[in-house]
This record gives structure tokens, C-alpha cells and sequence, in this order.
């Protein structure tokens, strides 16, 4: 176990570094001066123009820039933003826990509806509820977000702000942040394809493993129906589930983009939006490497909880 761990430690340093430097890479070969987005468009003089690139190491090669970038990562400095002219540590540390909440609601509603609707729709197998779960998670997939979340404004925020009295409660906030209700539409417009795809692969894998041998073993030795789903089947069959759910949450927690732009929710996925449309590059930078490092390490924390939930595999 402890092998695996430092082994995996040292392949998230890898794909860090790799990462990074094949965004610099693009970063410089792109179209578009930088000097432009900290000028603000109005360096015009030859003189200025010169010394903001020099200023900003944007005349090196780009192993010089990146080399320069890692050191002041090293030493907690993760650059200033062309645009804001804050660094970009604070911008981040702002936005993070906005993104971070969004996430969270978006990944109990995967796990909380996706694995229960699943297990249902596979106990039930060919019932009227496993034909409506399957209409309405290949409806879920094919609908895009965007669409999704301008429905869910028009429905369940513009058509309803007439309301009042004991039917208040179906008002939700348009945009922004203006309590518990303002996670409702924009966690379920993150959470619903993800959570089409927990649903149906819940409900695949864990009929697949009711036709394992053990089962019917299980079944054969009189052991209720709830027991043998819940302690023999369950286990085997979350394992793919947790994988997916893993690289999901990583996603959400790289930042929504259209969701977050949707409902003007301010989290880093707007934030790298409205850096990618004036190349503020620092920005991009951080919140690409951040994105990254939260994929490397729920890959490592999902491969270890595998051995948690069943002990047969061996990481080694």
C-alpha cells in the first residue's frame, strides 16, 4: 500500500509538470499579445511596450517562462493577472468556495437520486419505473446544459416570481446567491447528465452482478432479497460507480463553466471564461493546474477507497 501511494505521488508530480508545461507551450504559440490585456489596450509607446515585456519575462522562450512560473509556484506565488492586477491567489481563494458548494450539491445529487434510482431500476427490472428511468435519463443526456438551465429559469424562477403566500416555495433566484434556494437549478443543471450516467450504470453493473454465482449462492443458503442486494451484490457493484462518480466530482470541481455563466454564480469556472476571452494568462494558468491536481489526486483517493469497500483488491 505504501508503494503504491508514493508511486502514485510521484506520476501527480509528473502529469502536473507535464501539464503545465504543454499549456505554456500553447499559451505562447497562440495568437494575440498579452500586452494588450495589462495595458488595457493603450500601450501604444514602443518604450512601455518593451518594458511591460520585459517586465512580465514575456520576450524568453517559453521553457524560461515556464521555469520562472514553477519557481514562484514554489514559493506560494502563483503570479498577478494581467487584468485585475491582483494576484491570482486571491482571486482563486475568492472564488474557490463558490465553486467548491456548487460541486458539492451537484455530487450529492449524483450519488443520493443516481445510485437509488439505479438499484430500484435494476431490482425492478422491465417494470413501468425501469422504462420511465430509462426515458428519462436518455433525456437527461441528450439535452444540453445550457438549454437545461434556461429551461429550469423560465420554469422554476420567471414563470413563478408571481407566487406568493403557501406556494412561495416553488420560487427559486433567477442568478446570484441569495440562499439555499440559489443552489437548487444551477446544482441540478450541474448534476443531471452525470446523474443519468450514475443511474444507468448503477443499475447495468449491479444486474450484472445479481447473475454472478455468489449470488445465487447467497440466495440459495435463504438469505433474504434486501441482504443479498445491500451486503453481497452492493458492494461489487458501486465499485465502477465510484470511479465515475470520482473523475465527476473532479470535473464539477474544475469549475463549471456554462452553468456557472448561466446563473452568474462568480466561481472559477466564470472566472477562466472571462480569462480565456481577454488571455489573461495567469489566470488560465492556475485555474488549468488546479484543475489537474484535483483530477490526480480523486484518482489516487478513488483507487484507494477500492480496497476500503472490498478487500479482495490488491493495489500492490
Amino acid at each position: 500500500m505504501v508503494k503504491f501511494v508514493i508511486r502514485r505521488l510521484l506520476q501527480m508530480v509528473v502529469v502536473l509538470f507535464g501539464a503545465t508545461f504543454v499549456l505554456f507551450s500553447f499559451l505562447f504559440i497562440i495568437p494575440g499579445n498579452p500586452i494588450d490585456t495589462i495595458s488595457g489596450g493603450k500601450a501604444r509607446d514602443p518604450v512601455i511596450v518593451r518594458e511591460l515585456t520585459r517586465h512580465y519575462a514575456l520576450d524568453k522562450p517559453v521553457y524560461v517562462q515556464y521555469w520562472h512560473y514553477v519557481s514562484n509556484v514554489l514559493r506560494g506565488n502563483l503570479g498577478t493577472s494581467y487584468k485585475q492586477g491582483r494576484p491570482v491567489s486571491t482571486i482563486l481563494h475568492h472564488d474557490l468556495g463558490r465553486t467548491v458548494q456548487l460541486a458539492l450539491v451537484a455530487i450529492a445529487i449524483e450519488i443520493v437520486i443516481g445510485i437509488l434510482a439505479g438499484i430500484v431500476a435494476a431490482v425492478s427490472r422491465y417494470s413501468w419505473y425501469d422504462v420511465l428511468t430509462t426515458i428519462a435519463t436518455t433525456f437527461a443526456v441528450g439535452v444540453p446544459v445550457v438549454v437545461l438551465g434556461l429551461l429550469l429559469q423560465e420554469g422554476l424562477a420567471i414563470k413563478t416570481a408571481h407566487l406568493h403566500g403557501f406556494w412561495r416555495f416553488l420560487r427559486f433566484p433567477l442568478i446570484g446567491r441569495h440562499g439555499w434556494k440559489s443552489f437548487v437549478l444551477p446544482g441540478f443543471t450541474l448534476a443531471v447528465i452525470d446523474l443519468a450516467f450514475v443511474t444507468r450504470l448503477m443499475r447495468g453493473t449491479l444486474l450484472e452482478v445479481l447473475r454472478a454465482d455468489y449470488v445465487r449462492t447467497a440466495r440459495a443458503k435463504g438469505l433474504s432479497e434486501r441482504t443479498v442486494i445491500l451486503k453481497h451484490a452492493l458492494r461489487n457493484a458501486v465499485i465502477p460507480v465510484l470511479t465515475y462518480v470520482g473523475i465527476s466530482f473532479g470535473t464539477l470541481l474544475g469549475g463549471a463553466l456554462i452553468t456557472e455563466q448561466i446563473f452568474a454564480w462568480g466561481g472559477i469556472g466564470q472566472e477562466l471564461v472571462g480569462a480565456i476571452q481577454i488571455q489573461d494568462n495567469p489566470i488560465i494558468v492556475a485555474v488549468t493546474s488546479y484543475s489537474v491536481f484535483v483530477f490526480v489526486v480523486l484518482s489516487l483517493v478513488v483507487d484507494l477507497a477500492y480496497a476500503a469497500i472490498d478487500p479482495r483488491i490488491r493495489l500492490e
